[in-house]
């Protein structure tokens, strides 16, 4: 480039709109006019501003940019409509070659040559490489040589980012010579353009205030998502359609207000149609909310949150309580209140698991039929949300967008999100919404829209279940989220059966960090129990301690065991094994009648449990369920079956009838699965050694509902100890001794840690609530190892530190590709897209050893044809012009079960219909062509060769040799 450069200027306008220039083409009659959609965009965005954001919110925007809510309305439209103003360009226009041939051959805009080939310069990049100057032209305060500081640059930046990524801080050489570095911006005439379309877009919607400073990272977020949400509402077909200017249109000022106020008047109506207002937490007594009253959890957060809350404002709810003492309840009662308060939107629940999810779904649906008014769109937001039955079947009712203005919910629907916000990255910005806790984590890796995602939860109440569950990784992930919830002020909610102090500190840390409070504090969790943060003061209250009215003492047995989980079950009974050890267990309940599970570590283990377990109660087995087999390989169908089979048989009693008698043998044999997605109750519990947390939460479905005397065997009685049999893998000198099978399930260190804990109480149980806080606490206590000795002293040393550098692995890895926290934003928002390489949203679901792979079985039938079904009655859908139908996409996915990535490679699978490349949901899936193989007690076996595997298929899922 040459040292010498004419410094580029803001050229002075003296030409009116140029109407030739096209914005939206896609299934239009004919080219709609980019300023047409400008002013489109800036309407919506008005309408968005008068619904979705609160009072406080407009508030402190305004207050922030040294405007008037009034003013900032206008300013802040004008700049949602200049998102697209980099479509005036040679590369944009050119993509439709008809439109472009006129304007492309008149002089006014000619040169650069080639500009208009120029196509890696994307619009969204011109928009931030344009305004830059023409803000600064406007009047926006300048930052001299260092961009990021400019106001100019700031807004900019935040319109380039429409697209779901903001671009680097432009260097000021740049800005001075735009046209020189970017010669896809075209030359003079086109600049020029872009001027007028400022002018008279700041013209219509009186854009005229000048802020004096940038918005903070947690406003700028807020009014990204908005600009992007009133670009995707403008961009609708049947939204342009009826704006559509008639084919002599000349955008003279006259048709340009008369535009303008066609679609102001549109837009109220294209923001009530999808369904985007407020939800008002309207109801705050507990017996409004729900059927029934308050246990002592309940009652003491009715009792003292609400004048909590009005005495110090919003903030962060921390509730630790046994599984089954009504979390949930306390939850959405505290979410009202909260969210009452802050004058939330609405309320996410985050949960750990699809199963969890799909189950909350339908709780906060009839939560927000008794508590909430407004718009109460409710969204099921997981990867495979479309195949819920509640949800999908919500979905089938929902109908053509509303007409303008018209409230689009009826008595019957009021929860149900409509068809736009069920569409892609759209889900969070529903008022309500539950689903898996990476959808909201995802808001904080630099992944494509993650601002939208921070939007969406802004100003809603953000509830975590399960708050222990998670690994460094994702814990890492949480604290940032919530550091951008303490920015925003917004209310959240923390459940947890186990939760030790440190774990709790670091998670109200983080949000008093985001809050502006920086020093550490010390948390103590009461158990059971509940805390509060101030978002205003920082100030941690006092724990309080609350009653239970399920106190139980635990009957913890614990049962060394040589580990013969995986003999076949023809194979002679080891004396001291596994396989002995349960089927002692289980004698009271083959005898006398009564419910047991049996939790195994491994997929592989439970299956051939099951089958040990077949072999040695034959009579028990014949049964119509009285032994059944629940675990993750399964198809979707299947475990949806069995699932709902399991909550039938063992659920909770639904009316006198169910607890009249003892129920009849039956035994449930699974993973863990079991320990957070089901409500089920079992007179024992048979469990593997692991670590203490599971442990609990696995023992929260020993007993767990009232039955009485009459409902449980006389062997299960007292109803309040619960017996917990605990298989503890011990080698020759009967120490702990972890079987290889694991693998990394678990960590090796904490199961030792767990075992010696159980063996010390072994004899007096365990008191829940009473002891759980003080043995979680214990487990993780750096000076465990103080009580022990000699080689085991050393051993659980190394185990320790193996752990502590592979948990610290994972939070760098966590801190590394996790966006900054709002505060280290510092007016460049490229530092909320900037990210390493590898960097997907599947991150979030990554763990060691987890399952990772999807497969598809289709069993081969006599004539070399394949179906979805054994019996041949399901064909396999290959896909029109258009793709797979959704019908026939449903019953795909139906059908496909997870598998661990390992037993995929090396080795391609049955080659997928051609259509199934267009759907990225099929694109992924490995089809296994399966033949008959023998049969597997009375279920048929299928089996195929992939690569150096046998894969297998029968009653008891998948399996691999």
């Amino acid at each position: 480039m040459a040292v010498m450069m004419k410094r580029e200027s803001v050229p002075p306008v003296h030409v009116p709109v140029d109407a030739r220039f096209w914005g939206k083409e896609h299934g239009l009659p004919r080219p709609y006019p980019v300023l047409c959609h400008l002013l489109d965009t800036a309407g919506v965005f008005g309408a968005l501003w008068d619904v979705l954001l609160s009072d406080q919110v407009r508030e402190k925007v305004a207050g922030v940019l040294g405007l008037t809510v009034a003013e900032a309305r206008r300013v802040l439209s004008f700049w949602a409509g200049l998102h697209d103003l980099g479509k005036i360009t040679p590369p944009f226009q050119a993509q439709v070659p008809e439109a472009f041939a006129a304007v492309g051959s008149d002089p006014a805009y000619a040169g650069p040559p080639g500009a208009e080939r120029e196509r890696a310069f994307r619009h969204e990049m011109a928009t931030h490489w344009a305004l830059v100057q023409l803000l600064g032209g406007a009047g926006y305060p300048g930052g001299g040589r260092v961009m990021r500081t400019a106001v100019s640059h700031q807004v900019a930046q935040l319109l380039g980012g429409h697209h779901g990524c903001f671009g680097v801080v432009l260097k000021s050489k740049e800005v001075a010579h735009a046209s020189a570095y970017q010669p896809g911006l075209g030359g003079n005439g086109w600049a020029v353009q872009r001027q007028a379309h400022l002018e008279e877009l700041r013209r219509v919607t009186g854009g005229w205030g000048v802020p004096e400073r940038g918005l903070p990272a947690e406003l700028a977020v807020i009014v990204a998502g908005l600009a992007v949400v009133a670009d995707w509402l403008a961009s609708q077909k049947e939204a342009i359609i009826p704006l559509l200017p008639s084919a002599g249109w000349r955008a003279t000022p006259k048709e340009i207000d008369m535009h303008w106020e066609r679609t102001q008047k549109a837009a109220p109506g294209l923001v009530a149609g999808a369904q985007l207002g407020r939800a008002r937490f309207d109801a705050q007594r507990f017996e409004e909310m729900f059927a029934f009253a308050p246990n002592s959890l309940q009652a003491d957060l009715v009792a003292r949150l609400p004048g909590m809350v009005k005495e110090k404002g919003t903030g962060l709810l921390l509730v630790t309580a046994p599984t089954g003492d009504g979390k949930t309840e306390a939850a959405l009662y505290a979410a009202s209140v909260l969210g009452h308060a802050a004058g939330a939107r609405g309320l996410f629940f985050a949960l750990p698991t699809m199963a969890t999810a799909d189950a909350m779904y339908p709780r906060v649906s009839a939560f927000a039929e008794h508590a909430v008014s407004g718009e109460r769109a409710l969204t099921l937001l997981h990867s495979m949300a479309w195949l819920s039955p509640a949800y999908s079947a919500a979905g089938q009712s929902v109908g053509p967008l509303p007409a303008a203005g018209e409230v689009s919910a009826d008595p019957s629907t009021a929860t149900e999100a409509g068809r736009w916000l069920r569409g892609h990255r759209r889900g969070l910005l529903a008022p309500l919404g539950a689903g898996t806790i990476d959808q909201a984590l995802s808001a904080v890796l630099p992944v494509t829209h993650n601002a939208l995602r921070l939007f969406g939860l802004s100003d809603k109440v953000f509830v975590v279940d399960e708050a222990h569950a998670y690994g460094p990784w994702m814990h890492q992930l949480l604290g940032r989220l919530l550091e951008w919830l303490g920015a925003f002020g917004a209310p959240v909610v923390l459940l947890s059966a186990t939760l030790s102090g440190r774990t709790a500190s670091s998670l109200v840390d983080a949000y008093r960090r985001g809050a502006g409070f920086l020093e550490p504090s010390s948390v103590e969790p009461c158990y059971p129990g509940w805390m509060f943060t101030g978002a205003a003061t920082g100030e941690v209250c006092v724990p309080r301690e609350a009653g239970s009215e399920r106190r139980r003492t635990l009957d913890v047995r614990m049962r060394p065991v040589v580990w013969d989980a995986v003999a076949t079950a023809d194979s002679p009974v080891r004396a001291g094994g596994r396989r002995q050890a349960v089927r002692e267990a289980l004698e009271p309940v083959v005898v006398q009648g009564g419910t047991a599970l049996v939790c195994c570590t491994t997929v592989a283990e439970a299956q051939q449990t099951f089958r040990d377990l077949r072999a040695a109660f034959p009579e028990l087995a014949s049964r119509e369920g009285g032994l059944r087999l629940l675990h993750s390989r399964y198809p979707a169908n299947m475990r949806q079956q069995i699932t709902s089979a399991c909550e039938t048989a063992f659920g909770k009693p639904r009316s006198p009838r169910d607890v009249a008698r003892p129920r009849p043998a039956s035994v449930l044999v699974a993973t863990q699965v079991v320990e957070q997605s089901l409500d089920l109750d079992f007179d024992l519990i048979i469990t593997d050694l692991a670590p203490l947390a599971q442990l609990l939460q696995r023992a929260g479905r020993g007993r767990r509902h009232a039955r009485g005397a009459c409902g449980r065997p006389s062997w299960a009685l007292p109803e309040d100890a619960p017996r917990l049999v605990v298989l503890e893998p011990v080698g020759e000198s009967g120490a702990t001794q972890v079987p290889r099978s694991w693998g990394s399930v678990y960590d090796a260190g904490m199961l030792h840690r767990t075992a010696h804990l159980l063996r010390e109480r072994a004899g007096c149980g365990i008191a829940v609530p009473g002891d759980v806080q003080e043995l979680v606490d214990a487990v993780y206590a750096e000076d465990f190892v103080d009580r022990l000795d000699g080689a085991v002293r050393r051993e659980l040393v190394r185990m320790d530190a193996l752990r502590q550098a592979d948990e610290a692995a994972e939070a760098h890895l966590a801190d590394m590709v996790a966006i900054c926290a709002p505060a280290d934003v510092a007016g460049d928002l490229n530092r909320l897209s900037r990210r390493e390489a590898g960097v997907t949203e599947e991150l979030l679901t990554t763990r060691l050893g987890a399952d990772s792979g999807r497969v598809l079985c289709l069993y081969e039938q006599p004539d070399g044809t394949v179906t979805l079904d054994e019996g041949g009655a399901l064909c396999l859908p290959t896909g029109g012009v258009g793709g797979v139908a959704h019908a026939e996409l449903r019953q795909v996915m139906a059908h496909v079960a997870p598998v661990p990535g390992a037993w995929l490679r090396g080795a391609e699978g049955h080659p997928a219909p051609p259509g199934w490349g267009k759907h990225p949901v099929l694109r992924d899936l490995v089809l296994l062509q399966m033949q008959p193989a023998g049969g597997d007690g009375a279920a048929a076996v299928w089996s195929c060769r992939h690569g150096t595997r046998t894969i297998r298929v029968s009653g008891v899922g998948l399996e691999t040799s």
